[in-house]
């Protein structure tokens, strides 16, 4: 079972490194694996409210933020540990957030690093293509409006 827990300031450093390490081999392929960038830019805009652990049977596997963007609602971040991913917890993940952006009658964003395989993931999962950037590709999944 997959469930959320709150995240606090202390964390911080923890959710770092998960982060660079689930992000290291898609940046190396583009050429920009810089951990101290990244780890600037992930702590530049750290919302412990915003964040929460991704707990399976009591242990933290990974975190998701999801953060309000004028009418939408943003997955800014969804990391899981290289050792638990191919399990089902990031469609599981995505179950959730789903239901509460359905709740909020909002459609959902997200970004990829292009030549990610987090772009795949997103698509199976029902985001749309809606623009690339520079070094992301950005999806988008309609509201759902539940009323």
């Amino acid at each position: 079972m997959i469930t959320f827990t709150s995240v606090c300031a202390a964390d911080l450093e923890a959710l770092i490194a998960l982060r660079i390490a689930a992000m290291q081999e898609s940046l190396e392929r583009l050429g920009r694996f810089d951990p101290h960038r990244a780890r600037e830019r992930f702590a530049a805009g750290f919302e412990p409210a915003r964040t929460r652990h991704i707990v399976v049977n009591d242990e933290r596997v990974g975190f998701v933020v999801v953060k309000p963007a004028d009418g939408l609602l943003l997955l800014d971040h969804l990391y899981i540990a290289s050792a638990w991913q191919g399990r089902g917890i990031g469609a599981a993940v995505l179950v959730q957030i789903f239901a509460e952006a359905d709740a909020q009658g909002v459609p959902l964003r997200v970004g990829a690093l292009r030549q990610s395989a987090s772009n795949r993931f997103y698509q199976r999962h029902g985001f749309v293509w809606v623009e690339s950037g520079e070094w992301d590709h950005y999806y988008a999944r309609p509201a759902v409006n539940l009323q």
